[in-house]
This record gives C-alpha cells, sequence and structure tokens, in this order.
C-alpha cells in the first residue's frame, strides 16, 4: 500500500469568509460581479500562497479529498479579567468561537482558493472537518486523497 499524499500548511492572519457577491453595470455597459468583503481577496492570495508552497511543483489531488480546516480567532476584550489579575483569561471564557463569520463561509473562501493548485475542483472535497477557535488568527489545513 502507498501511502497517502498529505498536503499541510498554514496561514497567519485573521480569516476571512467568502460571502456574497454584489453585480451590476458600470456606466460604459459593462457587467461586474465584485466580492462584497474587502478582506477576502488578501485572504484567498494567502491561502493559495501557502498551498502552492506545499504542493511543491506536485499536481493537484485528483479523486474525493478529505480537508480537515482548524480556523482561528482572536479573543475579544471581554475574555480577559481586569484589576490585579488582567491578561488572564475569565474561568468562562470559551475555547470555541460561536460568533461570525459562519464556518462554512470560511471553508467556502479555503475551497475556492486552493482550486487549481492543491485541488483539481473543490467540489472533490468528499470529508471535511473544520473548527473555530480562540487563538492567534490564521488555520491550520491538512488535506489528503481518499482514494490512496
Amino acid at each position: 500500500m502507498t501511502p497517502r499524499t498529505v498536503i499541510r500548511f498554514a496561514v497567519t492572519g485573521t480569516p476571512s469568509p467568502q460571502g456574497s457577491k454584489t453585480t451590476g453595470r458600470t456606466k460604459t455597459g459593462h457587467s461586474f460581479v465584485r466580492e462584497d468583503n474587502p478582506q477576502l481577496t488578501p485572504w484567498r492570495n494567502a491561502l493559495a500562497y501557502a498551498a502552492h508552497q506545499a504542493m511543491n511543483g506536485r499536481p493537484p489531488l485528483t479523486g474525493p479529498a478529505y480537508l480537515e480546516a482548524a480556523f482561528r480567532f482572536p479573543r475579544p476584550k471581554s475574555h480577559y479579567r481586569t484589576g490585579k489579575h488582567a491578561g488572564e483569561l475569565k474561568p468562562a471564557a470559551p475555547s470555541n468561537c460561536p460568533t461570525r463569520p459562519d464556518l462554512d463561509k470560511l471553508t467556502r473562501a479555503l475551497g475556492d482558493a486552493i482550486t487549481g493548485i492543491a485541488l483539481t475542483d473543490d467540489a472533490q472535497i468528499a470529508e471535511l472537518l473544520a473548527t473555530k477557535t480562540y487563538g492567534p488568527p490564521g488555520v491550520d489545513v491538512y488535506l489528503c486523497n481518499l482514494n490512496e
């Protein structure tokens, strides 16, 4: 049995979701489609660059794929104690991030960013494990082919 092709990479920075798009026409009559989230393009570029580096010249995976993504966000100030214990987490501070952005929109941005680089098409993702927690902002990605 041959070992599975595994791709791992990490990207630092606050993850940005892929949300809605705006369509319209310019004054000259040309149609356009624009992402509503201005932070999306730099985030997707960072994901694509990291995926490209991790591929190390290999072609994109084909066939069904497993994707694991651990998204991390900075904690709000309200999670920390004040006064003499400033800087310490409150005992009730959660470890998981239950606030916006939506996890499905974060994984959509990731899938689209690595399409054509690590995957032939993000529709290949047959199994997905994604989490949103607090920590140093970024994402850790693990990708492998399920057929190997």
